[in-house]
């Protein structure tokens, strides 16, 4: 039964979290405004002598919860199985992008091609092109950036766990994702729109800032599902076995 709870608890986290990833990689070709969605005006940031507002990737909504999901991952299951989830959920996007690509490239059914909106006539190739078709930079950017950001989290959440014992969950927690979540933020932008487009550096690093001001947010704001999941948890395999697999965890370093 202990047993049974564990790999369970093992495969349902690890799900979400491969799952949260890939559907990461695909919607975050959506650029929104955050401010319009909540329904506020622009914040109009200044930085580096411009002016930028919240326009972000539809991927952050789902970003933060992988982060979540790894520290949570770590807790119980060590470096080891950040490590294994993170190396599946990399070798998952890359094929789903192989697939991607293969689909664009059959030839569309005629009746297809053409749909009647209430907006005019919409090519469908096209826009099946425009979504899913993003470039060869932006996908190994994205997974450069997942990548590295999720081992740099691993190193910091044991850091610091070695450090404050198994006390502070925020700590260890949140810091590793605001400090992962950084190198994120930067490393995207950089493969993918420096070394890979045209964008000048100092647009690069305006943007990227931006982008790590929306996660930091996010990232405090979700500190209490944390404590909420680990509560669940602890309920779920009972006292015993939670202490056995945070000990075990806390010596996967």
């Amino acid at each position: 039964m202990r047993e049974s709870k564990r790999n369970i608890l093992f495969l349902a986290l690890g799900s979400f979290f491969i799952a949260n990833a890939i559907i990461a990689e695909f919607v975050g070709v959506k650029i929104f405004s955050v401010e319009e969605t909540l329904g506020i005006p622009p914040f109009a940031i200044r930085v580096f002598g411009d002016t930028y507002s919240f326009n972000m990737t539809a991927g952050v909504l789902l970003w933060p919860v992988v982060f979540v999901m790894t520290d949570i991952i770590n807790e119980y299951f060590g470096k080891s199985g950040v490590r294994l989830f993170s190396y599946i959920a990399a070798a998952l996007i890359t094929y789903s992008f192989i697939m991607v690509y293969t689909s664009i490239h059959t030839a569309p059914a005629s009746f297809w091609v053409e749909k009647q909106t209430d907006n005019g006539p919409l090519n469908m190739q096209n826009a099946f092109t425009q979504i899913f078709g993003q470039g060869l930079w932006i996908i190994v950017g994205s997974l450069v950036a997942f990548l590295l950001g999720q081992l740099i989290d691993v190193y910091v959440f044991h850091y610091i766990k070695v450090k404050t014992g198994n006390k502070a969950l925020w700590l260890r927690s949140t810091g590793s994702t605001l400090v992962s979540q950084l190198i994120d933020s930067f490393v995207v932008l950089v493969i993918a729109f420096y070394i890979g487009g045209n964008w000048p550096l100092k647009l690069v690093l305006a943007v990227g800032v931006v982008n790590y001001i929306y996660k930091f947010t996010v990232a405090i704001l979700l500190t209490p599902l944390l404590y909420v999941l680990h509560a669940a948890i602890d309920a779920y395999l009972g006292k015993d076995l939670a202490a056995q697999l945070i000990e075990e965890a806390a010596q996967d370093f």
